[in-house]
């Protein structure tokens, strides 16, 4: 499978869902929608009736997934759903969340979003089945205990408890069995969740603020890190089953993964990203006609940074929005050329014009590399690159798909090196402490590993995405 607009990939949207007196699977159908930017491997649903849990998931988007058929199996009050992007296990089916276990007369359903750092340790304890994920070794340690605490009709809540401080890294989780849904934030709050009120009655879970808009409602607060939030028939309650916790929200939350509608923090994703521009009109600024934005994440910063540098903002890259990931490896040809798939430019907005261009990040450098000549090619007198990010030089092992280091551009190269490899005329970064100013709530806490390679946790027993494949030597 071929990614020809290549980004960060990140961990997986989650989304849960506890409403009385209405189908549950309807709502997180339309909430998965809100959340797909956040994984198109894959996507599920699993919801409960009170007394049997049903799960249908399948690779593709949520759209490609889901139609009246399935929805309509999909009975009952509660429910769990996810959008997938690989960082531990391949695309296959059996890697597809949710994941579920029956343990007795407890069925157990799990989504995830993040990524263990202890995985391997796991799987020594519970081998991994047909799946190769580690939300499959979380679910399966998570049903040994309820196996072994099963009479408590409290089981779940309690085996969660004594459960999830074995587990190490990131982990934003909705969880389910047949009359309660739950709530998980590691830690350290590496990934976002947020709990909402429905408008008539019941509660919802999700990655985004923006899973709420869709569905009307209200914002009510963001799941604590480390605190486990049960909603059943009583309510909502909270339970905080670590010892210690250290909030370390992702940075590239604000830069690249939420959208640009939703809010961390109580910050307007799109505003911090507006501001980042404006401040790296300030760290880089430049002579220059028109100021581009790299769509769409590059969007709100190419704004900023026009405003502030009073430079002419247009569209100048035309994005098709109906290109995802591509399931057919182009060849050569189309490769060295494939951001065309993605993006077209506008030679009327470009030809004979110097042109900033903003994007958000530079990652691997084969895009940007591309973009660059895509603008050149369409007649730039100058393409000048800034990027309302630092340089990306580290490997993450919290939930994005870049955990080898030699893929990094910026772990190997100094700016201007990249930027002769790019081939603009000039290359800037946002610094870190312009980053953490713009997001207006740097005291609230972040993880910025990827850009200082400053890790929060221990990640030397880290391990690949493909640790937990058959073929894989440590197994």
């Amino acid at each position: 499978m071929s990614d020809l607009l290549a980004k960060p990939g990140e961990a997986c949207g989650v989304f849960g869902v506890y409403t009385p007196g209405v189908k549950a699977s309807s709502l997180i159908y339309f909430g998965l929608f809100a959340l797909q930017h956040r994984g198109q491997e894959s996507a599920g649903i699993a919801s409960s009736d009170g007394h049997t849990v049903t799960v249908y998931k399948d690779l593709g988007l949520v759209a490609q997934v889901f139609d009246e058929t399935s929805l309509a199996a999909l009975d009952g009050h509660i429910g769990i759903g996810h959008t997938r992007y690989s960082t531990t296990g391949s695309n296959r089916w059996e890697n597809a969340q949710p994941v579920h276990r029956q343990v007795g007369g407890t069925s157990i359903a799990l989504a995830h979003n993040g990524n263990l750092t202890n995985a391997s340790d796991l799987a020594r304890r519970f081998a991994p089945g047909l799946g190769s994920t580690d939300s499959e070794l979380m679910i399966d340690a998570i049903a040994a205990s309820v196996e072994d605490g099963r009479s408590d009709d409290r089981g779940l809540e309690r085996a969660l408890i004594e459960v999830l401080p074995s587990f190490q890294g990131a982990f934003s989780l909705v969880i389910m069995d047949q009359g309660r849904l739950i709530g998980v934030r590691d830690p350290n709050g590496f990934r976002p969740l947020c709990l909402g009120r429905l408008p008539d009655e019941g509660w919802v879970l999700s990655s985004e603020t923006a899973g709420l808009d869709i569905l009307g409602a209200r914002f009510v607060r963001e799941v604590a890190a480390g605190e486990m939030v049960v909603i059943d028939a009583a309510g909502v309650r909270s339970e905080m089953p670590f010892a210690t916790t250290d909030p370390r929200l992702c940075a590239f939350e604000f830069v690249y993964f939420a959208r640009p509608d939703s809010q961390l923090y109580g910050r307007s994703i799109h505003a911090a990203r507006h501001d980042m521009g404006r401040r790296l009109a300030s760290e880089h600024p430049v002579t220059a006609d028109v100021v581009v934005p790299v769509p769409e994440s590059g969007i709100p910063a190419a704004q900023g940074f026009a405003a502030a540098a009073g430079i002419p903002y247009a569209d100048g890259l035309v994005k098709n929005r109906y290109v995802g990931r591509t399931f057919i490896e182009p060849n050569q040809l189309l490769r060295d050329r494939g951001v065309r798939l993605k993006l077209n430019p506008i030679p009327a907005t470009l030809a004979g014009q110097r042109v900033v261009l903003i994007d958000d990040s530079i990652v691997r450098g084969s895009t940007t590399k591309q973009l660059v000549t895509l603008v050149r090619d369409a007649g730039a007198a100058e393409v000048h690159v800034r990027i309302s990010s630092p340089p990306y030089r580290w490997p993450c092992f919290y939930g994005m798909d870049t955990s080898d280091r030699s893929t990094l551009i910026a772990a190997s190269m100094e700016v201007e090196e990249i930027r002769d490899h790019i081939g603009a005329d000039s290359l800037g970064y946002l610094s870190l402490a312009g980053l953490m100013e713009a997001t207006a709530t740097a005291g609230a806490g972040f993880c910025h590993a990827c850009l200082s390679g400053e890790y929060p946790t221990d990640v030397s027993a880290a391990n690949g995405k493909y640790l937990l494949e058959p073929t894989h030597p440590g197994l």
